[in-house]
């Protein structure tokens, strides 16, 4: 657990995904397009990914991927994320955090 929390405080923006989850292709695409370089770990492709895996379930996400931290605040999950970005909340928090400047 001690690996994701620092990772997710190092950048404004830090996503863990798989490479086969297509919400998590959804999401990175999202905070691509709003001009956002997050900071994205790839479990299937990481060394100590299932562990990473692990540890983010124990933070309370389920599923594992994607998991999205802004300024290490965890969102959990990608309704979290695509809520706050219907409800216009996604983009003033992604300022706060140093992630865009627009």
């Amino acid at each position: 657990m001690d690996r994701v929390t620092k990772l997710a405080s190092k950048t404004a923006v830090v996503i863990f995904s798989k490479n086969s989850c297509c919400m998590c292709h959804a999401i990175k695409s999202l905070f691509h397009d709003l001009g956002v370089s997050p900071a994205i770990y790839e479990l299937d492709e990481e060394p100590k990914g299932r562990e990473m895996e692990k540890a983010l379930q124990g933070l309370g996400c389920n599923p594992s991927v994607p998991a999205v931290f802004i300024g290490g605040q965890l969102l959990n999950s990608a309704k979290t994320v695509m809520s706050l970005h219907l409800s216009g909340r996604l983009v003033p928090m992604l300022r706060e955090a140093g992630a865009i400047w627009l």
